[in-house]
């Protein structure tokens, strides 16, 4: 007797491919359109996401440079020792942030409408 018959690996098929559907529309995030930067815990500036620029936001340590470019922004230098913030890399989803602790500045992506999670509640 077989525990398993052709049509089972229909079934099998069928769920994989719908569990990997939800998986992928669920899970990606929104488009970013915003970028909102502070400095020293205060709001610097907020700018679209739409025009390439370069920005140079200043921290205790000195310039932070911000780049944005093709509807994502990565930080592409900073004055700190350790540079975590700039190997983040390209933020391009919203709600992608990017930390600069020495300098005391960051960068938020964010989308037209605010979604909530257990940090912003």
């Amino acid at each position: 007797m077989r525990l398993i018959r052709p049509g089972d690996y229909l079934v099998i098929v069928l769920a994989g491919t719908l569990c990997l559907t939800l998986f992928w529309q669920l899970w990606a995030g929104d488009t970013a359109r915003t970028l909102t930067i502070r400095s020293k815990g205060q709001l610097w500036r907020e700018v679209s996401l739409l025009h390439n620029q370069i920005l140079d936001v200043p921290g205790p340590l000195g310039l932070t440079r911000i780049e944005i470019h093709n509807g994502r922004a990565r930080i592409g230098s900073d004055p700190g020792a350790r540079q975590y913030c700039v190997k983040q890399g390209w933020l391009d989803k919203a709600g992608q942030s990017a930390i600069c602790l020495p300098n005391q500045t960051s960068i938020e992506l964010g989308a037209s409408a605010a979604h909530y999670d257990s940090l912003s509640f």
